[in-house]
């Protein structure tokens, strides 16, 4: 999802991310129950599907994904300033030292997530650096589901999110919700269900107009499905629970809490909203997935005062910094983690932007984290037309800290087969 542009003349992204961002939103819906304009993923069998739903108890705990699509350059978000070969490879789009924020001795944030500072200053944020996937993959798409599978080499095609929330077995699909777009992330992928929404008001069987004209759709709607047999009448049902168990949330005041203002015009401000609209509903999510994107700049970067990269991150920090003030309170319970498919490329382009790379950087905010530092082994840079920042720290070690150390799960059912390094970026509370 974006608020901006997919056209890659627009945007600089390539051909790849402008392709698969065109892609018919129809084709996703196969195998949901679709609830308004929200979809609810269940088991697929074929082309049907099948699901019960049970309304999940309040949790305490939160994990809030969000997903910068495209891949985002980590090396100018968390700039690392003592490296030299940085500005050498790129002489026309570094972010100088002197405009670096909660600046180091080797790194600092770029000036655009100034909006984020509070959060840096009190300790609640902190970046993972030459962090990615255990091998380089510059295919959009196909780092995009290695990442979010992240199971290596399965042929099951189970989302992490999915994962974590089989382990419990409540079965709700409002345990875990994307909120933006139509396309399902392919870490909710799997056996449980989860809900895929554009927004809260979305959920919601259509063709409602008032409240008479709904109590007669509701009424015909259960007549006709209320007793029949078969995965079409199961997933009718499934809409009608999940309709009525994320009522809390619909029934909710729009108005942001706290003073909060989030942006204008924008998927991401919007999606996050609706994320505070439902942890303070508590119905029992424990999981909200968030894309944004795209940051594939290939074009244009720009200097730390404008360009493509600029305009991302003023929304990814401004839509951020309101939704942890429209928490308020609440934000003790919300652990916010970014992942971005692959880095980009030490050495800018002769578009003064930047071509698919390897590594880059994680950003953790809110409860349980060991915030304002900077983590992760530093590999080195090369000024060279090649040359990747390397990956030092596999991400679902990052992941696995939240999962473990926030939600109580086990590293090996989210992350089988993985040994996780520690990072120490999680406190264990």
């Amino acid at each position: 999802m974006s608020s901006t542009t997919t056209d890659g003349a627009a945007t600089g992204c390539c051909e790849e991310f402008a392709r698969g961002a065109g892609l018919s939103r129809r084709g996703f819906l196969r195998g949901v129950a679709v609830v308004g304009g929200a979809a609810a993923v269940t088991a697929v069998h074929g082309t049907a599907f099948t699901s019960t739903a049970y309304a999940a108890a309040p949790v305490d705990r939160v994990l809030v994904l969000l997903s910068m699509r495209g891949a985002c350059d980590g090396l100018s978000l968390v700039v690392p300033h003592a490296d030299p070969a940085y500005y050498t490879a790129r002489p026309s789009i570094a972010v100088p030292s002197t405009r670096l924020l909660a600046k180091d001795g080797f790194f600092g944030l770029h000036p655009a997530l100034a909006p984020l500072l509070p959060w840096w200053d009190a300790g609640s944020m902190a970046a993972v650096h030459a962090a990615g996937l255990p091998a380089p993959n510059r295919s959009h798409f196909s780092a995009m589901e290695d990442l979010e599978d992240a199971d290596p080499g399965s042929s099951a095609r189970v989302g992490w999110l999915n994962r974590l929330i089989g382990r419990n077995g409540v079965g709700s699909p409002i345990e875990a919700i994307q909120f933006g777009g139509g396309v399902p992330m392919t870490a909710l992928a799997g056996p449980q269900p989860a809900l895929v929404t554009e927004d809260v008001d979305s959920v919601s069987l259509s063709g409602y107009w008032d409240a008479p004209s709904e109590a007669k759709r509701r009424a015909a709607l259960s007549t006709m499905w209320g007793g029949v047999p078969g995965p079409l009448a199961a997933g009718a049902r499934n809409a009608f629970e999940v309709v009525d168990d994320f009522g809390p949330v619909r029934d909710s005041s729009a108005t942001a809490a706290n003073g909060a203002v989030y942006p204008t015009n924008s998927d991401l401000a919007a999606a996050l909203a609706s994320a505070a609209r439902t942890i303070r509903a508590d119905v029992g999510a424990e999981v909200i997935a968030v894309d944004h994107g795209s940051w594939d700049h290939h074009t244009w970067i720009g200097t730390p005062d404008n360009g493509n990269l600029r305009r991302m991150a003023d929304e990814f920090a401004l839509s951020l910094a309101a939704f942890l003030t429209d928490l308020g309170p609440l934000a003790s319970k919300v652990t916010i983690v970014t992942v971005s498919e692959f880095g980009r490329r030490v050495k800018e382009n002769a578009n003064q932007g930047l071509d698919h790379g390897y590594g880059n950087v994680m950003f953790l905010l809110g409860a349980g984290v060991k915030g304002k530092q900077y983590y992760g082994s530093w590999p080195g840079l090369a000024a060279t037309d090649d040359a990747d920042l390397l990956v030092t720290t596999d991400y679902r070690s990052v992941l696995s800290e939240v999962v473990t150390k926030r939600l109580g799960a086990s590293s090996a059912e989210v992350f089988p087969g993985f040994s996780p390094a520690p990072v120490g970026a999680v406190l264990a509370t």
